[in-house]
């Protein structure tokens, strides 16, 4: 997927098109767990379908819960949801910034010393 150090660094086109598609891959893994969240809060604690929404994305921003739950399932789901969450920072943070992180290694010629 990126080039070996014995290679040139790719041009700043191609470089934009290897951040797109980063940034697209962590935009689906956002967007899915979005989905997870708010057919979690809306099945467990039978929230508004906009409710459910802002309680996802509360809690997957890390912000916090907006609601008081009140079923035994509500609070399970929400304690799992923003386990896997934290989770889910790290990832696309790391998918994000790898190429920036590949690319400026490229660039210095840092090498592993073994």
């Amino acid at each position: 997927m990126y080039e070996p150090k014995t290679e040139p660094p790719i041009s700043s086109t191609a470089f934009t098109w290897r951040m797109a598609g980063h940034v697209g891959i962590a935009a689906g893994l956002l967007a899915v767990s979005l989905g997870i969240g708010v057919l979690g809060y809306h099945w467990t604690e039978n929230q508004a379908w906009l409710d459910a929404f802002l309680a996802s994305s509360m809690i997957l921003t890390g912000m916090g819960p907006t609601a008081e739950l009140h079923t035994v399932g509500g609070k399970l789901f929400a304690s799992f949801y923003a386990l896997y969450s934290g989770a889910v920072f790290i990832v696309v943070l790391g998918v994000v910034v790898a190429p920036i992180i590949h690319r400026m290694m490229h660039h210095f010629h840092l090498e592993d010393k073994d």
